[in-house]
């Protein structure tokens, strides 16, 4: 059969490049004092570019877990069976410490350099993160009884990924989920109904239904039931110290908009066996340890996939032409791409900033703060970045093989997962309200840049005005959030972005030369410079 045409003018495929290719990441990892993590940063790197990185991502996401409740005799079993590449992938995440390194690393910038492994290899494949996210959350909230803490946390932070269910304590390492929400509550926990009964042994038996448990398979979860003195954190094995499995019972998986390779369940505890974490009453107080660092790591998941649409969207442009040109050279496909470069830039630099606040008690009011702000913002961005970076592919990137349809279906998860938009826009005004040092911090950084950009000076003018005034303030939550969220970026983009990008945001974001949607920047802005920040070789 003779050929019916000959193949032109298409992207070759972007393959066997660095994802820690990243300017403004890289940066970032340095201000944080981490540059000594920057050699396995670009090795993880390396490998999520890599066809078999590649690979592994596609298969476990077209290939996507299977529920068994039965064994072929009728045991009940509740087990969750993955593909062998979602094994590939949580090994290579925990080995490089993604889930737990720095709660046993001090060196300077410890999370930092977990943030920016975090950001390049989630962009092999985002939803074997999550179980290494709760991991990663858990210890932290696991020390409010060190006794437990004790027991599990040299686990938890095992570099070994020791799959299977087993009695905890017998295992080479252990990955912890999270399971709070209900069917009647969703982010208002305290309408949870699950009891939790004290057994006389110093466990509790908890019974009652969970609408979202994440990554079923994992050894420990912590979990909030009513006890006796109220709402009230608890450790749960799958497996118990006698060997027997817990009544926990997994009763179907959730069929997702995307996150396909993550197994997500509603579970039911008949009398399953617990431990208290913390104090009886002060569950939430206790779980939101785990809150606020998944919190980041929804930061973290929006920021790589923006980062990743731009860099597709990049590279297709630089080799698709169009009416006599390059598409990367055309004006309008140029103000697009720095439109997008801008927004992911401004991500990554404050998603560094973060990571580099965490852990360190000094900087515990400002990170409070920021991060309730930023959550609401980057997230709510990622799905309408990713959006238009599947534009800019055309039909190309309407189909499954380009890759871009995984990104936009994963988008809009990350604003959902640790409370959507309203609640992390509240969440920012409760954390005024109760802790006003997290005010007198979030200013005091932001106040770093003051007179050097005129743009941004007038921003920051205009959301101490918005603060002082309280009426119908819950009203006005987004766009008060949305504001400090622009000013943080502004003022960190002024202080370490190059020129041109720093320009193109206070121009835009801050300084209202700008449209609604991506592609509308202002004629100044330098384009060329601006999209060469995405470009990957």
């Amino acid at each position: 059969m003779s050929d019916t045409h000959e193949v032109t003018n298409q992207a070759p495929p972007l393959v066997d490049y660095d994802v820690a290719g990243d300017a403004a990441l890289l940066d970032g990892l340095h201000r944080a004092g981490a540059g000594w993590a920057e050699d396995e940063v670009h090795e993880l790197g390396r490998l999520a570019g890599s066809a078999q990185g590649q690979e592994w991502g596609r298969v476990v996401n077209e290939n996507p877990p299977v529920l068994h409740t039965h064994d072929r005799y009728g045991h009940r079993i509740d087990e969750v069976e993955f593909h062998p590449y979602w094994h590939e992938l949580m090994t290579v995440a925990v080995r490089h410490g993604l889930h737990a390194a720095p709660w046993r690393d001090e060196r300077p910038g410890a999370h930092a350099a977990r943030a920016a492994k975090v950001l390049v290899w989630n962009q092999a494949e985002g939803g074997h993160v999550c179980p290494i996210s709760m991991t990663y959350a858990a210890i932290p909230a696991l020390r409010f009884s060190p006794e437990l803490a004790a027991t599990y946390e040299p686990l938890l932070a095992s570099p070994e990924y020791d799959f299977g269910l087993r009695v905890p304590t017998t295992k080479r390492g252990l990955i912890a989920g999270m399971s709070m929400t209900e069917k009647q509550g969703g982010s208002d926990v305290r309408a949870n109904t699950t009891t939790a009964k004290p057994a006389g042994d110093g466990s509790y038996m908890l019974t009652g239904h969970k609408w979202f448990t994440s990554a079923p398979m994992s050894d420990l979860f912590l979990t909030l039931a009513q006890a006796p003195g109220g709402l009230s954190c608890f450790l749960l094995p799958r497996v118990l110290p006698d060997g027997a499995r817990n009544r926990i019972f997994l009763q179907r998986l959730k069929d997702k908009l995307g996150n396909k390779s993550n197994a997500s369940s509603e579970i039911e505890y008949d009398g399953a066996v617990g431990w208290l974490v913390g104090e009886e009453g002060r569950g939430v107080q206790t779980i939101i340890e785990m809150v606020n660092n998944t919190r980041l790591d929804c930061v973290l998941g929006s920021t790589s996939l923006m980062r990743q649409g731009v860099v597709l969207a990049t590279h297709h442009a630089a080799h698709r032409r169009a009416f006599g040109a390059n598409l990367i050279d055309q004006p309008a496909m140029a103000n697009v791409l720095a439109d997008l470069v801008v927004e992911s830039e401004a991500a990554t630099t404050v998603a560094m900033r973060l990571a580099a606040a965490t852990g360190d008690p000094d900087e515990l009011p400002f990170r409070r703060l920021a991060l309730a702000v930023t959550k609401y913002w980057v997230c709510k961005r990622g799905a309408a970045h990713t959006a238009e970076a599947l534009e800019c592919l055309g039909g190309n990137g309407y189909v499954e093989e380009s890759g871009m349809p995984r990104l936009y279906r994963e988008a809009p998860l990350l604003s959902i997962w640790e409370g959507s938009g309203n609640v992390a826009a509240l969440d920012a005004l409760r954390a005024m309200g109760k802790q006003p040092e997290s005010v007198e911090a979030f200013f005091g950084e932001v106040d770093l840049a003051a007179g050097a950009d005129s743009r941004l000076d007038d921003a920051i003018g205009r959301v101490r005005k918005e603060l002082a005034d309280l009426d119908d303030i819950q009203y006005r939550a987004r766009r008060l959030v949305e504001s400090m969220a622009l000013v943080l970026q502004g003022s960190l983009l002024v202080r370490y972005a190059p020129a041109a990008v720093a320009d193109a945001f206070c121009a835009s974001r801050l300084g209202g030369d700008w449209g609604i949607a991506f592609g509308t920047l202002p004629s100044t802005v330098d384009t060329k410079a601006v999209v060469e920040r995405a470009r990957v070789s």
